[in-house]
């Protein structure tokens, strides 16, 4: 797709019209960073759709990010859930537009909450590789917000409130899900770059002055833009590496999906407990529908 081939709104029709004549949408999607995969691979009585088969959605060409669409539940018996294994990202060339469209798609498919989740690089000094942090505000630095140009009032409004652009009531199932599980879990301010390349150490010190405490090259379109959609969000980042100038390692892809590879398991069970206390949470309340 490229982005005067088709508006946005209607692409993201076309991809959820297909989704509801296969299968009806849970309540809750999840987008899956790099290396975080796993979960997907852990849902029970799942259906995957290869990206390649659903309308307008991109090659996913990164490694750590499988590129399918996964519905299944956490767990026997607990809720379903739509997990985009991978995403793709500004650096690989594409327009805003298909950055953001898998979660479009979720939308009109029917989805009411997205969680994100990333790897990220550490910025805060009592973080370390391998901490899961959840994500309380973000800074967008990526140079790109997918709501420029004309607004579709159908997906929202002109100048979208972004001061709980992280849902509180998420925060609050997140902190919850954390306590039950045992798992540790940091609370932070996650900046999104554009990439490909890592920062530099002078960039990263100024990102802490900025009020970062961790860094990556993805999620803040797509929050952005599923807030424009009214979207309940919550966001994970797994702490994968330290940024530059914090350590004497040189950075590499390679260390970000063996960290996640190794917090793959409490990155789980923190999910999953999460996922099942917002789906409670949202059957409780009205749809927005």
């Amino acid at each position: 797709m490229t982005e005067n081939s088709i508006d946005p709104y209607a692409a993201a029709e076309e991809a959820g019209a297909y989704l509801r004549s296969r299968c009806k949408a849970p309540s809750i999607g999840v987008v899956l960073g790099s290396g975080l995969g796993a979960f997907a691979a852990n849902l029970s009585d799942s259906e995957s759709f290869d990206y390649s088969d659903l309308p307008h959605f991109p090659s996913v060409s990164i490694a750590g990010h499988a590129g399918n669409l996964v519905v299944g539940k956490v767990n026997a018996d607990g809720p379903r859930v739509a997990a985009l294994s991978g995403r793709v990202h500004l650096y690989e060339g594409h327009p805003i537009s298909t950055v953001v469209h898998p979660v479009r798609a979720l939308w009109r498919w029917g989805v009411r909450c997205v969680v994100f989740t990333n790897a990220a690089g550490c910025i805060n000094p009592g973080f370390t590789p391998g901490d899961l942090m959840m994500i309380t505000d973000h800074i967008n630095l990526s140079g790109h917000n997918p709501l420029t140009g004309e607004n579709d009032d159908r997906m929202g409004p002109r100048f979208p409130d972004m001061s709980t652009a992280y849902t509180p009531a998420l925060r609050g199932d997140l902190r919850a899900a954390a306590k039950h599980t045992g798992v540790p879990l940091r609370e932070g301010v996650y900046v999104g770059l554009s990439g490909p390349s890592y920062e530099t150490p002078a960039e990263i010190r100024m990102l802490g002055v900025c009020g970062g405490d961790a860094v990556g090259m993805s999620t803040v379109c797509e929050v952005t833009a599923a807030r424009h959609l009214g979207l309940q969000i919550a966001g994970i980042s797994c702490i994968t590496n330290f940024a530059a100038g914090l350590s004497d390692d040189e950075l590499d892809h390679a260390e970000v999906k063996a960290t996640a590879t190794r917090v793959r398991q409490d990155f789980i069970n923190l999910l999953e407990d999460s996922v099942i206390r917002i789906a409670a949470r949202l059957e409780a309340e009205p749809s927005a529908s």
